[in-house]
Order: structure tokens, then sequence, then C-alpha cells
């Protein structure tokens, strides 16, 4: 489209592509777009006179701008016939504009540039602002010169070349890592922002190491630093002094991501619970938990109310099977972490987000300590930090646990408020002189068997309270039917656990009560080796006394 206008959409084109690099459009996808328009050319040329020459422009800017390779010219001649106008494009980027003097700066002003600074002097900018930084060892003014470049979108060539320069001048080294670890805190480079960096970077090595001979084994040394100091995800790479280890893990992980979108669309469409985390199991990256939910939500958030009440359900149900508290609190911190991002595309993302985070304090996948534990990893005045105070200020509001299931409008999900009222009065029939055989049909009745923990914890206190103990004979009959699993009877059994404190202030021998219970569960064989590292590790939900 922008071939056949002027050259301010021209150059509006070029800016655009710059800035969904990599974001949004993953270098394998701008390969592939140009591919098709060079195996096009000879239509193009039919309705666009100079076609040839316009494209071989707009091929020689993406090379200019960094978000082709140089080497994308001589692999594409390759694959195009000499005789046609795709090859002729390719000959004409080369010769006419690559292969020129002061080539960069001819090509960034060939549409007479835009309001939009342009790339290259972008670049010169990061690169002089980055050596004053290691001459004067002053973040804070380095950061000041960061933000004033307003080009959020281009922070990973900042990460790049600070690990070019931390590479370069060894003795440099600490002070790059300072800086990036300050611009990471302030939430000035974003955590995806940062991962691009150093994958632009993993790219790169072979050119580099022709200058620098050690660049590979420097590079893989300042990974597990970054990790280590938490301004790098972790899931980028495990440590590894392999060459090409870093790449196959950011490649597994970007297949893991495209992955996982494909899964959540399917969930949204079938409400499969069972089924999506099937296929969460199938992809074998527990390491990337934090990854999935991040995905889920920012997908829920553009659309529906039936989506984001399916999103928090899901949520709950993960919880339980597959997701440890501290991937919850890892995602939430994730998803906040680049809230600012996700503002220019969803309009209410932050009050969605805090609804998001109160409804799963409310459904008691997260407890209200965790809220501090996210607030506490993000930068003090980041629009994420303002994100949880919304949060903690709608779960303290009046009728909050009543208002924020329906939130949405309930849809397909089930209320946590309701679910506990029915299993305490259906225990308490059963404790009455109930049959087994009635209460075990309640249970099912439910049709929740991932909130069956709860039937767990409530027949476990009530045992302790009402010194009774036929409660096990219930749970026995459930376990040996199936109705309660060994993952949901662990649960249950882990936050009776974490809830002791509070429990022995009204049973004051709880404890010795527990303990019988636990080894009477383990003769049994109900329970998962030992209390506390079972799957979904619940050990961390402070909330198992309410």
């Amino acid at each position: 489209m922008a071939m056949d206008r002027h050259d301010k959409e021209k150059e509006m084109a070029s800016v655009l592509l710059s800035a969904l690099y990599a974001d949004v459009i993953s270098p394998s996808q701008i390969r592939d777009g140009f591919v098709i328009l060079l195996e096009s050319a000879d239509d193009l040329a039919v309705d666009i006179l100079d076609a040839v020459d316009i494209l071989a422009l707009f091929i020689a800017r993406a090379v200019v701008d960094d978000i082709l390779p140089p080497a994308f010219l001589t692999r594409a001649k390759k694959t195009l016939p000499e005789s046609s106008k795709g090859f002729q494009v390719l000959q004409t980027a080369e010769k006419s504009y690559l292969s020129a003097p002061h080539h960069a700066e001819l090509v960034e002003r060939k549409w007479g540039g835009s309001t939009h600074i342009t790339v290259e002097e972008v670049k010169k900018k990061i690169a002089d602002l980055l050596r004053e930084y290691v001459e004067s060892g002053d973040a804070v003014e380095a950061c000041r010169c960061i933000r004033e470049l307003g080009v959020s979108f281009f922070h990973h060539e900042v990460v790049k070349r600070a690990l070019v320069l931390a590479m370069e001048i060894q003795t440099a080294e600490p002070l790059i890592l300072k800086l990036l670890k300050e611009a990471s805190e302030e939430g000035l480079i974003s955590s995806s922002q940062m991962a691009k960096g150093f994958a632009r970077l993993t790219e790169s090595l072979d050119d580099l190491a022709l200058d620098i001979p050690s660049a590979k084994s420097l590079f893989q040394s300042l990974i597990p630093k970054a990790i280590a100091e938490g301004w790098l995800d972790a899931s980028f790479m495990k440590s590894s002094g392999e060459d090409g280890q870093v790449q196959a893990e950011y490649e597994k992980v970007k297949r893991f991501k495209e992955e996982v979108v494909t899964i959540i669309h399917e969930y949204f469409l079938s409400d499969d619970i069972p089924e999506l985390i099937r296929s969460l199991e199938d992809l074998g990256m527990p390491e990337c938990n934090p990854i999935f939910l991040k995905k889920l939500i920012t997908l829920a958030m553009d659309r529906k109310n039936r989506e984001k009440e399916m999103a928090s359900v899901l949520l709950s149900a993960l919880h339980i099977e597959i997701f440890s508290t501290d991937d919850i609190v890892n995602g939430f911190v994730m998803l906040l972490e680049s809230a600012e991002d996700t503002a220019l595309d969803i309009l209410d993302a932050s009050n969605e987000l805090a609804l998001f985070l109160a409804r799963a304090v409310i459904d008691d996948v997260l407890a209200p300590l965790n809220l501090e534990e996210i607030g506490s990893k993000l930068p003090p005045n980041c629009s994420g930090s303002e994100t949880v105070r919304m949060a903690r200020s709608l779960i303290a509001a009046r009728h909050a646990g009543e208002r924020l299931l329906r939130c949405w409008g309930g849809g397909t999900g089930w209320a946590v408020e309701d679910a506990k009222d029915k299993i305490l009065k259906l225990l308490e029939e059963y404790e009455s002189g109930g049959v087994v055989g009635e209460a075990c049909q309640c249970i099912r009745d439910l049709g929740m068997p991932f909130f069956n923990h709860e039937v767990v914890k409530k027949a476990l206190v009530m045992a302790m309270e009402k010194k009774n103990d036929r409660m096990l004979d219930l749970l026995r009959v459930c376990f040996n039917e199936g109705l309660i699993t060994i993952n949901q009877m662990t649960k249950g059994f882990n936050r009776i656990k974490d809830g002791m404190d509070d429990l022995a202030l009204d049973i004051p021998n709880a404890e010795e009560k527990f303990s019988f219970y636990v080894e009477y569960a383990q003769k049994k064989g109900w329970l998962l080796a030992p209390l506390g590292s079972s799957v979904a590790d619940g050990s961390s939900n402070a909330g198992a006394g309410t």
C-alpha cells in the first residue's frame, strides 16, 4: 500500500516495521514477508511503474534499520530466477543503495525523513550516552538520557549495545550491569525489551567474535549474572556453556508462546479445562507457567466478559492441578511489568488487571500477602504498582467477595463462596447421622473435582472441632471410589498444615489431632510424599485458614 502512495507514507511504513520488529512480527516473519514481495515484484511492476526501485529502497532501509540481516540479499538471490524483477530489486538494493558511501544516511533520508528520529540517529545517541556513562559512572544521568530518547520499543538496542561495550571494555562490565539493573528496576527497560536485547546479541555473536575473540564465553558469563540479579527473566535460558544453547533456549520459549496462544484460543471456544491442562502438560515446560499466565490474561483482556470469567476459572483449576503459587505470583509480576505496553492496546488494562488480581485472591489462588510480594517486585512508581494498590482497595470494599465473583457477569464460572457453603452443609448433614453414599453423591453433584481439596480441608477441621473421627470414613470412601484424587487429598491436608497457627487458636489440640490424621492418611496411601511438596504446591497459600 505504501509503495503506491507518497514518500511520507513510505517513511511511515519503514518506521512502523521497525517498531513492530520482534515485539509483534518475528524476525523470520519479516524475512518471509520481504520474500513474498520479491516473488510478487513482476505483478507489482504492472501497477507501480518504479516498483523495482521502491522495493529495493524498502529492502535497503530494512537492512539499515537492522530488521533484515545483510545476508538476506545473498540468500534471497539464490531462490529467484535471474530474469525476474525480484532479482533486479536485490541487485538495485545492493549496488545503488547499500554499496554507496554513507549509505545508511542516504537511505534514511531518501523519503525526506519524518517527524520520527531515524534509527541511525537513535543508535548514535545510544552509543554516545553509553560511552559517557562508562566515563562518568552516573547511572541516574544515563537513565535520564535513555528516557529522553522516547523510543521504549527500541530499548533492546540499548541492552545490546551496552552488553557489547561490556565485552569490549571488560573493566566497564560492573558499571554496565549496574546500569541495566537500575533501568530494569525503575521500569525504564521492560523485561521483554531486556530479553530481546540479549536475543539480538545471541544472533550476532559469530560476527562479534571476529573483533572480540572471547565474545561467546563473555556473553555466557553475563547471562547467569543478569538472571541472578533479577533483571533478565530466568526463562531466557538455563545457564550453559555450550555454543548455541542460548539461542536454542530462546527459540524454545518462543515456540512455547506460539503453542499456548493456540491452546488458549481453543479453550475459549471449547471451555474444556481438562483438555487444556493435558495440552499444557504435553508441552513439558513447567518453568514457563508464568509466561502462560501472562498470555492467558493478556488475551482475555482483549476479549469479552465471558473469556475474562473463563480465564479466572482456569487460573483456579491450574493452581489446584499444576501451577505453584510462585508460578502465579511470577506470572502477575510479568504482566504488571509490561502494564504500560499493554495499556497502549487495551485502554482499560490497569482496571482489568486489578480485577484479575483481586479475583485471584477471592478465589484462593493468591493470598492477600502475595499482593505485597508482587508489589515488592515492581518499581515503586510504575503503573503496575498502582494496579496492585487498586486490587487491594477492591478486596477491602464491603461485600467484595460477592461483587468480585460476579465482576464479569458469572459466565461459565463457579462461585467459590457458594461452593464452600454447599460443602459445609453436606458435611454437617453427614456428621449429624447422614449416609456416606448420600454425602458422596452430593460431592459428585457439585461437579467441581478440582475444588475437592476444600471438602478434605473442611472435613478435617470438622473432625477436630467435633472430636469425631467419622469424617475419616467419608474421606476413605471418597478416595477408594476415586471421587477425591491423591492430588486433591494432599492439597487439602497441605492447606490445613499451612493454616495451623490460626486453627490452633480455636482448637488447642489441633496440631496433635492433625498429626494423627496425617499418619492415618499416609498408611492408607492418600498422600503424595511428603506434605508441602504436592503438585501445584499450596504451601505458600496463606489463605488456608479462610
